[in-house]
Formats: C-alpha cells, structure tokens, sequence
C-alpha cells in the first residue's frame, strides 16, 4: 500500500473520530481552571485585599469555623486563593487546601437548579409563565383544593421563592409516614397544606419551592436533575469537582479525604460527603433541588467567570447573555422582593454582599457555611467556602462573610 495512502486513510480516521460524539464530550469534559493574576494588574490593592487574611485567621482562631477557602475572581482570572485551617481536627495538622470538596448546602439552588431551569428556557423547553402543574400534576390542586390554572403557582414563583409555599418540610413525619416513599409522596404533602399566599403575594424563602423546580426541570429534561447538570454543565464547564452523591460504591478513599466534613457524633464518627441538609439527605436521597451538590471553591470560580462574562468562558458558552441578564436580576414586578431568578439580590438573606458592592451584585449562601457573591460593575466574584457546622453546628459566619465582601469590594481600585 503507498505511503501517501495509509496518511490519507489515517487523517480521514482522525477526522471520523474527532467528529465522534464519544470524542467531543470527552473533549468538552476536560478540567478548566482560571489563570491567575496580581492584585496590581487586576486593578486591585494588594494591601487591602490581603486584610481578608487575618480576618479567616481570627475566625478560625476563635472556633467559628474549623477552617476556609477563599477564591477572588476579576475579570475571568484569579487574583487571590488561599487555604486556612483544617478539615478534620489532627494535631498540628493544617489540612484545608484550596482542592477541598464543600457540601455546598444551599448553593445547590441557583447554581444547579435555577441554572438547569433557565436553560432549559433557553432552549424553549419550559416557559417562565407555565403552571407548575404542567410537569407537576399534584399542583392543579394546591392548597388542597382545584384551583383554575390563573390562580395556579409559575415557575417563575419557585425561583423567586413566592410561590405560596412552606420554608422546609417535617421529614421525620414524612419518613415515618412514608418510608422509603419519603420523596415519591413530597409533592402530595406539599399541595395539600391550607391557606397557602396566593402566588407572587410574599416571598417566603422555600427549600420545597426548589425541590419542586427540581420535579420540573426532570420532567422537561427527561432525565434526574444529576445526570443532567452533569452533561450540560458542569462537563462543559471542566467543574470535575462538581457532582451530587460524592460518596458511592465502592468508596473512592482518595476521594474521600478532600471532602470536608460537616457533622461528627461519638455514635457514627465522622461524616463526610452524606449531605448535611435532612430534607435533601433522608427524603430525596442525596439528588435535590434544594441541597446536595458538593463543589470545590476552584469548580465555582469557574462557574462565577462564566456568568460575569456573559454565559461563556474560554470559548465555552453555556448560557445566552439574555439568560444570564434575567436570572440575575428581579423580574418585573416583583422587586420588593428582592429575589432574582434563584439568586439573592437584596432580600434579608442578602448580608453576604457585605455594604460596598454595587447595586447589581447577587449571590447566595449555603446552610453549611458556604457564599458566593458576584458584583458585574466591577466584575468581580468572592466564593467563600468554610464548613463551619463540624464539628458542631453551634456557630454562624454571616458577620465573617459580610467583612469579607467588604474587603474585597474595597481594594478595587480601577
């Protein structure tokens, strides 16, 4: 055979495999992570920002938190990272390190969950308007009664968290009454409570509300909320340190190790990589709409850059402008809520945002002790990760994460 022949024969087979679907997911699922730049050439104040440090230091000193990483992004590029303390308490072992898996506790809900809900609007799979009985029939009779579709809950009610419904729910009741079938039976409890506020009448912050996105977004997707956020984005993301249920058969040990714990007793240990939220750990089985992600402060840089950068990053585009400009802002209307589209613009669950931002920042915290904060007139992202509930769940970060922002808003200086 010529030579010339067996080079055309193998480019051609290199094209055939390029082309391959196997190929380009493999391809788009490789790790990105953000280049790093100086305070100085980020346009920041080195001396300034680096006040963030003993601000960790105190915390972990006065046992707030056992430990913590933070990440600054500007700009698409990293201009602070750093480790501080422990995840679990070794002698003159200081092992927090900025690869540390987080429960991300309530940063579940606008990162995966309103994220996969609005792209999917994106791609004209769902409306923002549909009734949510449309993908859950359980809601034709909310509030235990028929209601004609006008006085129904949208989806636009669950990621603004007015939809009419409860702050959690009682899952030892549900548990004992249910089994097993906890989470099969969650949307007929829910639907069957009285006296709901009619939708888009208050803003009650709702961890159901977002369960029950979950239900919907599974619906249109076709597919569990974590094989679809896997394939559509955090793969095309490279967040490889992204995922629900860390903690499968057989245990990956090494894997293991850089997940942080949240609870520790003297009857089961240690517990790390079971999600610290009941509702998502005993009635949903770890898979939730409102909790269950596990993410390191890396993975979210990413995530921030992409949304300060219009929905892409490096080439990669995982959402339109127009999406990333409606979920980050309130919907007409609806601003006294303060609430955008599963992000927190400034309702009282804001403080995160510290006091110097500027009025188009959003963000959200998580239970666990976890924050994300995005200011796009500055372009600047602060992810704060600490897992202050271990090894008891006795103190709070809301005054620590506030100072951060502060910090950090303050040393941008171009």
């Amino acid at each position: 055979m010529n030579h010339w022949y067996v080079t055309l024969l193998l480019i051609l087979v290199a094209g055939l495999l390029c082309c391959h679907p196997r190929a380009v997911q493999t391809a788009a699922a490789q790790p990105l992570s953000l280049s790093h730049a100086s305070p100085e050439e980020a346009g920041m104040d080195r001396a300034q920002l680096l006040r963030v440090d003993s601000l960790i230091l105190d915390a972990i000193t006065s046992e707030i938190t056992p430990g913590a990483v933070l990440v600054v992004v500007r700009d698409s590029v990293i201009v602070y990272e750093n480790a501080w303390g422990w995840t679990r308490r070794v002698p003159d072992l200081d092992d927090m390190h900025t690869g540390t898996i987080f429960d991300l506790a309530s940063l579940t809900k606008p990162v995966a969950t309103a994220t996969a809900a609005m792209k999917l609007v994106e791609t004209g799979h769902l409306r923002l308007t549909d009734p949510v009985s449309k993908y859950v029939p359980e809601y034709a009779r909310f509030g235990g009664k028929e209601l004609p579709l006008r006085e129904q809950p949208r989806i636009i009610h669950l990621l603004t968290h007015t939809a009419g419904l409860p702050s959690y729910a009682p899952v030892r009741d549900l548990k004992k009454k249910h089994g097993d079938e906890a989470g099969d039976n969650l949307m007929t409890y829910l639907c069957s409570l009285p006296n709901p506020a009619p939708p888009g009448t208050q803003m009650t912050y709702s961890c159901p509300s977002f369960i029950t996105l979950q239900k919907v977004v599974e619906a249109a997707a076709g597919t569990d909320l974590h094989t679809w956020t896997r394939q559509h984005l955090f793969e095309p993301l490279g967040m490889m340190d992204t995922f629900y249920l860390p903690i499968d058969e057989p245990v990956d040990e090494q894997l293991l190790e850089r997940i942080a714990p949240t609870v520790y007793n003297r009857k089961e240990g240690i517990a790390a990589g079971i999600v610290h939220d009941p509702l998502a750990r005993e009635v949903m089985g770890g898979v939730s709409g409102n909790a269950g992600l596990f993410s390191t402060a890396g993975d979210l840089a990413v995530f921030a850059a992409m949304l300060l950068n219009d929905g892409a990053i490096h080439g990669r585009r995982i959402l339109s402008p127009a999406t990333v400009r409606a979920m980050t802002a309130a919907p007409s209307g609806m601003e006294p809520f303060g609430r955008a589209l599963g992000w927190d613009l400034n309702s009282s669950f804001a403080s995160n945002q510290g006091d110097l931002f500027g009025s188009q920042t959003y963000g959200h915290t998580g239970y666990t002790g976890t924050s994300m904060v995005l200011d796009p007139e500055t372009r600047t992202a602060v992810i704060l990760l600490t897992n202050r509930v271990y090894p008891d769940d006795t103190t709070s970060v809301v005054d620590l994460r506030a100072k951060i922002a502060n910090v950090v808003a303050a040393s941008v200086i171009r």
